[in-house]
């Protein structure tokens, strides 16, 4: 695998920015940096360049956004706005598989309507985070010429906003969720089953965040499941499957195409770089990420899988 962000097309992010007030198995770690955007944006920069479309308050970090900088994000899209950054506090059980929302105060996120440059409008990589539906088909509305165009969504706008949710859905080529979201989106248990009828909705692909049971692929060529990398050392699932969608979409833009092999070996290429974002509170181990690193563990994984 080679790596070169510089050479890829850039992948449009559109999405959030937050502070996140974590307990934790190890202790609580209060105002860490989140958000769909900086997790998405940070592994998409290990691929191809990423551009950010968000608000953020004025209590949020200028040395957050030179870091993304320096990665070669664009952060030109992300408006600085009168008031504080969205921030989300949660508890996470002692075997981190589930999680209680404690607080959640939109602040200026709930007044965010994306303002999108006129090379946004141009992207052939769009990636649509878990925002109101209204606002992802704001920017599908101005992004007429990408090639590829995924969203994530979550189970409070399935619930309240399902119209505007199945409205996006029959205009994107993939949809990222969670199996909890997709059984309350399809009305089905059965994971395949379920599958089957979101993909009647309009998407050509699903992909199925598992969390620690990995990740699993429907689209025209079959089922393709990628197990998660077995950690010795689990500290934070907090941006995970925002970190795994985008280094599937950064993988996708660096090869330049979207077939069935080449999302394949995404898959497995994003697992692993949501493995490596679980070793640290919030972002801290994605920040120091390099492509070595992220290749070395792929190969693990793989012979992990093989069988001669």
């Amino acid at each position: 695998m080679t790596h070169d962000p510089k050479n890829a097309e850039p992948v449009l992010l559109v999405g959030s920015m937050a502070f996140d007030d974590l307990s934790l198995p190890t202790g609580e770690f209060p105002s860490v940096i989140g958000g769909s955007a900086t997790y998405a944006a940070m592994a998409v920069s290990l691929f191809a360049p990423a551009q950010i479309v968000a608000v953020v308050g004025e209590d949020f970090p200028e040395e957050t956004l030179e870091a993304l900088r320096q990665r070669g994000v664009d952060t030109r899209g992300v408006e600085r706005a009168q008031g504080k950054t969205f921030r989300w506090a949660g508890r996470y059980a002692q075997n981190l598989a589930s999680r209680e929302t404690l607080d959640t105060q939109l602040n200026v996120f709930a007044d965010f309507r994306p303002k999108l440059l006129p090379e946004h409008c141009e992207a052939r990589w769009l990636f649509l985070g878990n925002i109101h539906p209204a606002l992802q088909l704001q920017v599908l509305s101005q992004c007429g010429t990408a090639r590829f165009v995924a969203a994530d969504t979550m189970n409070f706008w399935i619930e309240g906003e399902r119209k505007l949710v199945e409205e996006v859905l029959s205009k994107i080529d993939t949809l990222t969720i969670n199996d909890e979201e997709l059984r309350q989106l399809a009305g089905e248990y059965n994971i395949r089953k379920a599958a089957a009828r979101v993909l009647t909705m309009g998407p050509k692909r699903l992909v199925v965040k598992r969390g620690e049971y990995g990740a699993m692929l429907f689209d025209e060529a079959g089922v393709f499941y990628a197990p998660a990398y077995p950690l010795e050392v689990e500290v934070d699932p907090t941006g995970a499957g925002d970190s795994f969608a985008g280094a599937l979409f950064g993988y996708l833009a660096k090869a330049g195409r979207v077939d069935p092999t080449t999302l394949r070996q995404g898959l497995l290429t994003a697992s692993v770089v949501a493995s490596f974002n679980v070793e640290g509170v919030g972002h801290a181990a994605l920040s120091s990420l390099t492509p070595a690193r992220v290749t070395a563990r792929l190969e693990e994984l793989r012979r992990l899988v093989q069988v001669e």
